[in-house]
């Protein structure tokens, strides 16, 4: 059984992204002259609107495009385009990037929502020890940032094992690990760690407390509020990189222009 979910999500993932074929016609769309280099793109909210598609998608196209080289944030006022393709485009299969965070995030709400409701149902006393003890670490202060992604990883797999189902087990694991192995979404985990976003205990406490209770449907709630959230922190956290990136550079071109009104006659 485990088996056939690795090969179901093996089969998804090598099909066509959504934000492949959005990328690839905004490619397009700028190899064609729509958007010349050098031009401002339109805003996100416009090509979320277009291409009739979430803004997550759309973040996902962008950083994708950014990643290849096409598309860059500058001015503070936007992303701009820094490439044109005279062989024709870009295809999709040159944007696979395997899958973003937010694709991911949307499947880890499907199940590892079910999974806390099942684990509410059939958890031991030990198995909540083992989490009372994970919580405990990501409530200490002084831990470090790479031991709260452990501990994050460590709570969200110990309620996988409550389930007493080996196949859900392999399924959450192989999410996790797609954090790191599909480059597109390593990249957004990435900027969003640079800009402070980090497993938070609080966000973790409604999970557990349902689990001692034993509340299917408190557990079940608990853990898709707390992957929402993780959905939002994910938009902000581009969002600042953007923004943070455009302010060093305008910045750079205040301190260019004072030593260039430096220069003059005594």
């Amino acid at each position: 059984m485990a088996a056939l979910a690795y090969e179901c999500w093996t089969m998804k993932l090598n099909r066509s992204k959504l934000y492949q074929r959005v990328a690839a016609s905004i490619a397009d769309g700028i190899e064609s002259g729509r958007w010349a280099t050098g031009t401002r793109l339109p805003g996100e909210r416009d090509l979320a609107e277009e291409y009739k598609v979430s803004r997550p998608t759309i973040r996902e196209a962008m950083i994708a495009l950014e990643m290849k080289g096409w598309i860059e944030a500058r001015h503070g006022s936007g992303l701009y385009v820094t490439h044109r393709d005279s062989q024709g485009g870009l295809r999709e299969d040159a944007l696979n990037l395997d899958i973003g965070a937010f694709d991911l995030t949307e499947a880890r709400i499907l199940f590892e929502g079910e999974a806390a409701a099942l684990a509410a149902v059939s958890i031991t006393a030990e198995q909540l020890a083992e989490l009372d003890g994970i919580a405990q670490e990501m409530s200490d202060p002084a831990v470090a940032n790479a031991a709260l992604f452990d501990a994050d990883h460590r709570f969200h797999i110990a309620i996988a094992n409550a389930t007493g189902n080996a196949a859900i087990r392999s399924v959450v694991e192989y999410l996790w690990d797609l954090r790191t192995r599909s480059p597109l979404c390593a990249n957004m985990f990435d900027r969003a760690r640079r800009n402070g976003v980090n497993p938070r205990f609080d966000e973790h406490r409604p999970i557990l407390d349902a689990l001692h209770a034993r509340d299917p449907h408190g557990a079940r709630s608990a853990m898709r509020r707390h992957l929402r959230g993780v959905v939002d922190d994910l938009l902000e956290a581009t969002e600042l990189e953007l923004l943070e990136r455009a302010r060093h550079e305008l910045d750079a071109r205040r301190d260019t222009l004072a030593r260039r009104l430096e220069i003059g006659p005594d």
